[in-house]
This record gives C-alpha cells, structure tokens and sequence, in this order.
C-alpha cells in the first residue's frame, strides 16, 4: 500500500529544520577571508582582510589552527579605540594595534575564549592578530612598523 502524500506544512517544517542546521554548522565553521602580504622587518606574514562590521564581530573565531606566519588584519574606517576579546576564539593570540602609517602603538596577549577586553593605547585603523607570541619571538614591540598595502597612502 502507497504511503499517503506529505503535507506541505510538515515539508515547510522539514525544510526549516533542515535550513537551521545547515546555518548553525556554518556558524560554527571559521571565516576565511582574502589575504594580504605584510612584513614585519624581515619576516612576511600573510594576513587574512576582516574590513566589514560582520567580518570583524566573527575575526578568527572557531578557528583551531593557523599556519606559523598567518593572521587577521582587521581594518576599520575611522580611527578609534579598538578593543578585542576572545569570545569563541580557541586559539591563544597576540594583537597588535597599528597607527595608519602601520606603527605600532601596543602588543596585547589573549587567552583562547576570555571575555577580557584588550584595548588599543590609543585611537587606531587597524589591529592585525597573530599566533601568541610572534610578535615577542621576532622582537616586535610598539614603535616598529608594519609595512603594507593597507598602510600606503
């Protein structure tokens, strides 16, 4: 004997099930945006662009791992003071903030899924995040540049 036809409200309510697991895995899944080449004196680091409101709430959450010389450089539109947490965030990392000149003005350590907040020293475009502890391992510290398109006018 044939099963009966499905309801279309029962498919309408399959359908949306289906949609909000498909949408909460991808949320969960971490962003990969376009990159950019920079360098710190001479090592390169290629960083990841989070330009939009949307790029920059989701930056390198649910993110597990990240290649040795690998970041997110977060761009902004206006100057201004720029502060981080690591809500989401699974891996340890160093920030820093930079002048648009690509000085920077501060170094902040984060630990992975800490809600406290790390603030730039001073107002600022840009904040390019890194593995902990590159910065301090290539003797980067406030007042050294970063250099790259982003930071040529």
């Amino acid at each position: 004997m044939p099963l009966p036809a499905p309801m279309p409200a029962l498919l309408t309510i399959l359908a949306l099930l289906i949609s909000l697991a498909s949408e909460s895995r991808a949320q969960d899944a971490p962003q990969r945006l376009p990159a950019v080449q920079l360098q710190a004196g001479m090592h390169l680091i290629v960083a990841e662009l989070a330009k939009t409101p949307p790029q920059r709430a989701t930056g390198l959450m649910n993110r597990r791992q990240m290649g040795p010389n690998e970041g997110m450089l977060f761009v902004f539109e206006q100057p201004g003071v720029q502060c981080f947490w690591m809500k989401n965030t699974l891996l340890p990392l160093s920030i820093a903030f930079l002048a648009d000149d690509g000085r920077v003005v501060n170094i902040a350590d984060m630990q992975p899924q800490a809600l406290e907040q790390h603030c730039s020293a001073s107002p600022v475009r840009y904040a390019l995040e890194m593995n902990q502890g590159w910065f301090a391992k290539r003797a980067v510290a406030a007042g050294d540049t970063i250099s790259g398109a982003p930071f040529r006018p």
